[in-house]
């Protein structure tokens, strides 16, 4: 090849074009709200978990762990399926009148706000609130312990809360993406099935109340 090839693409600059993503003052709107259910459900889960496991039996203490560390988990999956689904099929399904597509639609149209809520607010809440359960665990275990016990309980318990966290993570992402609309289909018609019953949807609307009495498909 000729040493004074120049590939076209040297020769003038490559423009990549701007998602935009809502206004600035939705997105500033957006962050303020995160910010401050962000702290709402630190402190409440805080608070929640505290009062738990002051009384609690080291197993029980560890089996609230484990729980916080399910939801972390579940809801991982959940903003990663959303933002993996493929909208299409639920618009076929929305036109069948299927319970909960057209709250599918909408869970994927609003991806990046659903994962944005499931992976970064519950998912790391989970996490930081799974960490600090398990440092209570080591302090309650070093009160009954001493020396290198107390040493091999503090490395275990980290270690095995850190490996269950990421793990199951790693598991939760291959199983969001292979199986994205599914999941996401389950979610809406929970959602669907949730706000029908505590009527925040209700606006009077004789259209929306018959579709919400219609029975829901829980298996397709």
């Amino acid at each position: 090849m000729d040493d004074n090839y120049k590939h076209p693409a040297n020769d003038r600059k490559i423009k990549f074009r701007t998602n935009v993503v809502g206004s600035k003052k939705e997105n500033f709107k957006w962050v303020v709200f995160v910010t401050i259910l962000t702290f709402i459900l630190s402190s409440s889960l805080s608070i929640i978990s505290s009062t738990l496991l002051e009384d609690a039996y080291i197993y029980i203490s560890f089996l609230i762990v484990l729980v916080i560390i399910l939801m972390g988990i579940v809801f991982d999956i959940i903003g990663i399926a959303v933002t993996a689904a493929d909208e299409a099929p639920f618009h076929a399904m929305a036109s069948r009148k299927l319970y909960g597509a057209k709250q599918a639609i909408i869970l994927i149209r609003n991806a990046n706000r659903v994962s944005s809520i499931c992976n970064d607010v519950v998912g790391d809440i989970c996490g930081v609130i799974s960490g600090a359960a398990s440092g209570f665990i080591v302090v309650q275990i070093a009160m009954i312990a001493n020396g290198a016990m107390q040493t091999l309980a503090s490395v275990g318990i980290t270690g095995t809360v850190a490996s269950l966290t990421i793990g199951g993570k790693a598991i939760g992402k291959t199983i969001a993406i292979e199986k994205s609309n599914y999941i996401v289909y389950k979610v809406a018609v929970i959602l669907k099935f949730l706000l029908g019953r505590f009527s925040f949807m209700d606006n009077g609307n004789k259209a929306k109340k018959k579709e919400s009495e219609m029975k829901p498909i829980w298996l397709i």
